[in-house]
């Protein structure tokens, strides 16, 4: 299949992407709620003609597998689905593509211009919550595969999609896909990342800090209470202290960006009444790690610090907060730019735009650390797309057909690409 061919095959298959990724985009696939957007993901694929499975989450397989992360919710009925396209021939590599098929919430729904989970295109963009990150991921996935199996083709050697949960918020989905035994030659993840490949990533960690306070009428406040609210203020001032240091010499390839590790206080909550002093207040907060650096130490780090605010203050110091954790714990990843998977994917990239892609860092974290932990080299590549976790999240549904072209070129280069039974050349 020369190049123009394959090209064309793929942009045929357009209105398909764009049709699927709207109807993802309206399943309000958050933490808890996956399976309605796992439904779609499973006909679209079986539909494609691939034999399509389910791979459950199992909570004691994860608790205990190297790399899991701390969670506290159920996750009884949750699954992954994973599709095979079976190699028609020999001498390729193996490959897996990957997305996720959860998003996070829409946050304040009332800034939005349309409804979070409403799909809506305006000229060449699609709006809606998970849009970008990673709904059209997973439609250019699914549609050049479908654009290849329809032209007659099939790989040399086997590729795996995968349309996994939980990568917002612990990575589990892929983790548990792994523990199914889920190998190949390398990982392309379509998250959102289309003018350059990312081959580096943070870590991250969640923690959650408990501060007591003591509580009293508010007109006595200043004599009788201790406003856990207001002390919670301290223990963020203390944070970004942390979080400075971690910036002052950051190891290559983060040396590269301004400010690579970053601390954010995503939830704060406490108090019951507005008269009363705030007896509890609970700061939730994420924060960055580099490659080489465990979440052991990272929590450490953090408990230190929590600490040393605590004894900034008598009041904090007689009943010092308590650090807990439920949610990432994970270490950052790195993948050598001259794997061949950066090569061979660069390649493709160069034949659709007219130029190599930068490699570069990012200072958020994928479900590639997952597979790099399992010696599966794994890079992040897929559609431009703007305001993800933010409002108005929007996606280019150019970007989504070229994303696919690329792969597309990609697979042909990586695993090979063999005429179907019954097709002649």
């Amino acid at each position: 299949m020369n190049d123009v061919a394959l090209l064309d095959a793929v942009a045929a298959e357009a209105e398909w992407m764009e049709e699927l990724l709207a109807r993802l985009v309206e399943a309000p696939t958050t933490l808890g709620n996956e399976e309605p957007g796992q439904r779609i993901m499973e006909d679209a694929l079986a539909g494609c003609g691939l034999k399509v499975r389910s791979v459950p989450l199992d909570a004691d397989a994860l608790r205990s597998a190297e790399g899991a992360s701390p969670f506290s919710w159920d996750v009884e009925g949750k699954r992954n689905v994973v599709a095979e396209w079976p190699a028609g021939g020999s001498g390729g590599r193996s490959l897996i593509l990957n997305g996720h098929i959860d998003v996070v919430p829409p946050a304040a729904e009332g800034l939005w211009t349309h409804p979070p989970f409403t799909a809506v295109r305006e000229g060449d963009w699609l709006y809606g919550r998970g849009a970008g990150d990673m709904k059209a991921g997973l439609a250019a996935m699914a549609g050049v595969v479908r654009a290849l199996a329809r032209a007659g083709y099939a790989p040399a050697a086997p590729v795996q999609l995968q349309s996994v949960v939980e990568e917002e918020c612990t990575g589990h989905g892929a983790l548990q896909c792994l523990l199914h035994g889920s190998r190949a030659d390398a990982c392309v993840i379509t998250e959102p990342h289309p003018d350059h490949l990312t081959v580096a990533q943070v870590g991250v960690l969640w923690f959650h800090v408990d501060i007591a306070g003591v509580p009293a009428h508010a007109a006595r406040a200043s004599r009788l209470g201790f406003n856990a609210v207001e002390a919670a203020c301290a223990v963020l001032a203390a944070l970004r202290r942390l979080e400075r240091q971690l910036n002052e010499d950051p190891p290559p390839p983060f040396d590269a960006l301004e400010h690579p590790i970053n601390l954010n206080p995503g939830v704060i909550s406490g108090g019951d009444w507005p008269s009363t002093v705030a007896a509890t207040c609970t700061l939730s907060c994420r924060i960055g790690l580099y490659p080489g650096q465990s979440p052991e130490e990272m929590r450490a780090l953090v408990e230190r610090t929590v600490a040393e605010a605590a004894l900034e203050d008598p009041r904090l110091a007689e009943n010092p907060p308590k650090v807990r954790y439920d949610g990432f714990a994970c270490e950052g990843s790195v993948v050598d730019g001259g794997e061949p998977v950066v090569q061979a994917l660069s390649a493709a990239y160069e034949r659709v735009y007219g130029e190599r892609p930068r490699l570069e860092a990012t200072t958020a974290t994928t479900d590639a650390r997952h597979f790099v932990r399992a010696g599966i080299p794994a890079v992040c590549f897929g559609p431009r797309a703007e305001n993800i976790h933010g409002i108005d999240e929007r996606v280019s549904l150019r970007s989504v057909v070229e994303s696919a072209q690329v792969l597309g070129l990609f697979i042909k280069d990586w695993c090979g690409l063999v005429r179907g039974p019954g097709k002649e050349e």
